[in-house]
């Protein structure tokens, strides 16, 4: 079996994992999450990192965080997994929903400005499987409209846009450490801010909002999303590995290309962009048919090869249409991706004989099909 994804644990991480059991600091209150939260701010070029229990609890934090009116609208992407929305509803916001580009499969921001009402408050920007979303266009909008930006990063560790580290943009930031990502804690997340008091609010909310004054009196409700030592001792082991983790994944995307170079029916992913250079967080695919899509994805299976679909539209969600969310609305390059777009194994410990492996059956099925 090849499975979409093998992380790489192949530093200090044992090392300090052992160090958080023989000193008995495990739990949150470890040195290990403050040295995480610090060098990983650091590395992206914040002020301050909050280190908390998954991607999605950053982003329930950051939003809130935020203090938007309820009933406020937020710009958003239809392609991406349901978190970012999902945060936005159960905070009372109505999230609005805009359409991806064919090439990056990021938002399209060219479509962003039509989607700003009285009521927008904030744009949701989501960068998507291994290329940053076009950021100068939407920090102009947010600089002419008064908006806030929130930067979900979780699949950008190392990027950069235009030189500057994805993550570093906007006003809050949002990071997952999930397995599949370029640096992972086994589940675990980050939130990035350069505001001092938009920092100290993100760290009473992952913790039960404990007041100074009184530890278990509370004026408002939070969350318990806090990160734990061995898992922040994972991420510090990690992140002394990034520049080599990031050269690695891009040899994997560039071993793919160069081995399904010219292949038809599928569209391989975009190399780069004016501002960046693909990080391959994932390698994807878009085949020309949802049907070659489910038939390329059930051979794999056969091969024991596993592969993934891409994320499915939000305003197709049947949980959001219960809401009475994105009734009749259509965003047709997002639908695209859904149907046709998967990916194959491209984790750090796949090795190159198993990218050609997957490659000569990939090449094979579209051959013999």
């Amino acid at each position: 079996m090849i499975p979409v994804n093998t992380p790489n644990l192949s530093g200090r991480e044992k090392e300090y994992l052992i160090e958080c059991i023989d000193s008995g600091w495990i739990s949150s209150e470890g040195p290990f999450v403050k040295r995480f939260e610090n060098e990983f701010s650091n590395y992206i070029g914040r002020s301050h990192g909050i280190a908390v229990s998954n991607g999605s609890a950053a982003l329930d934090v950051a939003i809130r965080a935020l203090n938007l009116p309820k009933g406020s609208e937020v710009i958003v992407p239809s392609f991406t997994i349901i978190s970012p929305v999902q945060s936005l509803v159960n905070e009372g916001l109505i999230p609005v929903l805009v359409d991806s580009q064919t090439d990056t499969w990021n938002m399209d921001v060219e479509l962003i400005e039509t989607k700003i009402s009285k009521n927008t408050r904030a744009i949701l920007v989501v960068h998507i499987y291994g290329l940053p979303t076009d950021m100068d266009p939407i920090l102009e909008l947010a600089k002419n409209y008064d908006l806030k930006i929130v930067e979900d990063a979780a699949e950008m560790h190392g990027q950069a846009y235009y030189g500057k580290k994805c993550g570093s943009f906007g006003d809050i930031s949002t990071f997952s450490f999930y397995p599949n990502k370029h640096i992972t804690t086994g589940e675990g997340g980050m939130i990035l801010t350069d505001d001092d008091q938009l920092a100290q609010r993100c760290k009473e909310l992952r913790n039960l909002c404990f007041t100074p004054a009184r530890r278990f009196v509370h004026h408002e409700l939070g969350w318990n999303y806090r990160m734990t030592n061995m898992q922040a001792a994972l991420g510090v082991a990690q992140l002394e590995q990034i520049e080599k983790i990031i050269e690695r994944k891009r040899e994997i995307g560039d071993r793919y290309n160069q081995n399904l170079k010219g292949v038809y029916r599928l569209q391989l992913p975009l190399t780069k962009t004016s501002y960046a250079h693909n990080i391959y967080w994932v390698y994807g695919l878009v085949a020309e048919s949802e049907e070659l899509a489910n038939e390329l994805q059930y051979k794999f299976r056969e091969l024991k090869i596993g592969t993934r679909p891409f994320f499915w539209c939000m305003h197709e969600q049947p949980v959001f249409h219960q809401m009475s969310l994105f009734n009749n609305e259509s965003y047709p390059v997002a639908e695209k991706l859904a149907r046709q777009g998967f990916y194959i194994p491209s984790g750090l410990g796949l090795t190159n004989d198993e990218i050609d492996h997957v490659s000569e059956a990939l090449i094979g099925m579209l051959r013999d099909g």
